[in-house]
Formats: C-alpha cells, structure tokens, sequence
C-alpha cells in the first residue's frame, strides 16, 4: 500500500490469508539508507522470492516494532521502565518526587549511551580510515623522521601526571613511533598504557582498559583528563 511516498508491504503472519495490521516493512522514497535499499532490492523482478522474503518478514515486523518502542522509551521513559533501571542504583522509597527525578535522569543516560557508543564507533571508523590513507600517500622508499611534537610531549605529561598515584612515575615511558606516540609502562611494548595518535588532523587518544585499543577524539588536550579513571585503571594491570 502507498501513498506515493511512503510504500507499505505487508503479509499474513498473524492470521493465515489475513493481511496483517502493521506492516513489516515501510520504505519512504524521502528517507532511506543503505539497510533499507538492501530489502528492498529483495522486491526485484529477478530476485524476487516469496520464501525467502517470508522467512525475514516476521524479523522485520518486529524489530521495526521493537525499535520504535526503545525510541520511545528515549523521549518518553515508562514509570515501569524507570523503576526497573533505577533499582539497581537508588534503594530508597520510590516517592513522586524520586520518580520524576529519575525519569529525566533515565531520559538524559539513555541519550547519552546512545550518543556514546555512536562517537566511539565513528572515532575507531575514522581512525582507521586515516590510518590506510597515510599508509597509501607514505613513500615506501623514504624512513621519515620521528619528531616528537610539543602536543605529544604535554600529552605524555598529562598521562604520567594522572596515574602518578597508581603507579612509579619513572615507569611511565614515552616511545615516539612514526604513526603515534607510545606511552608505555617499564618501556615495553607488551604494557602499553596508551597512545597519542596526534600526527593527523583529528587527534585520538588510544586506551588499553579493554581487549584491545580503543581510539576515542580528543579535541583538546585537556579532554584526556575525562579518561583519568580508565587510565589508572589500565596503569593498575601492570602496578604488581
């Protein structure tokens, strides 16, 4: 069903020969993105397969359904919803007035995870796209020099100034590379404490507290000072 804009598909998941009452896929021509097109492309003349457009009809309903209940929840947290994630952090009585407060608190965190995990994906994504550009203009004849830049040096600074208190500010090592500035622990490779990736136009700071390094975009210097815990927590590994 359309109304020229906006295309509706529908099948008969929830009675057979009945057509169901919301549909488990919309396409609107304004507004799409590359998720979109690659079902769509499932409508083809050539391609197209009632079996297999069925067996993904019932994921589509309901993830559309699912997705539009958690944008919901975004704007407009359920008194349920809040109890549930305010429990585990708040033990007392939960008066009209907790709940209002927590319901703006729930509103605001739940953005902020979004938007997070969003920046994080987009850092780690644009870092290493940098990086295979540099690695394709780099002239594979040529060693250019390593030159410590004086932002790398009060970056380095900050870092052994954060976890002063963690760990002996004498095994806190700035090794200077080619792509990024290594701060590592006792001067070995195999306890790096992070990394300084400032030799681009979008700068990151590289953090060890996971599996693997994490680049997240640093605007300012001072901005490493919001990873002060996750530093102290990495520079804790290698404390013993």
């Amino acid at each position: 069903m359309t109304n020229g804009r906006t295309f509706n598909f529908y099948t008969d998941l929830e009675a057979p020969n009945k057509l169901d009452t919301r549909p488990f896929f919309v396409f609107d021509v304004t507004d799409f993105n590359s998720g979109i097109l690659s079902e769509l492309k499932k409508f083809e003349k050539g391609s197209f397969d009632v079996t297999a457009i069925l067996a993904t009809a019932e994921r589509l309903k309901y993830t559309s359904g699912v997705k539009q209940i958690i944008a919901k929840l975004i704007e407009e947290p359920s008194e349920e919803f809040v109890r549930m994630v305010s429990s585990g952090v708040y033990e007392g009585r939960m008066t009209s007035q907790a709940r209002e407060m927590f319901t703006g608190v729930v509103r605001t965190a739940f953005r902020e995870v979004v938007m997070d995990t969003v920046k994080s994906r987009l850092s780690s994504a644009l870092a290493d796209t940098e990086q295979v550009i540099e690695q394709i203009d780099e002239p594979v004849e040529e060693e250019p020099e390593v030159v410590t830049s004086e932002e790398e040096r009060e970056g380095y600074m900050i870092v052994k100034a954060i976890v002063r208190d963690t760990i002996s500010p004498k095994r806190v090592v700035m090794r200077d590379q080619k792509s990024y500035c290594g701060i590592l622990i006792d001067n070995n490779n195999r306890k790096p404490l992070a990394r300084l990736w400032f030799n681009r136009s979008v700068k990151y700071i590289g953090l060890f507290d996971g599996e693997t390094e994490e680049r997240l975009i640093v605007d300012s210097l001072d901005q490493i000072y919001e990873y002060s815990d996750r530093l102290r927590l990495t520079a804790k590994k290698y404390a013993e």
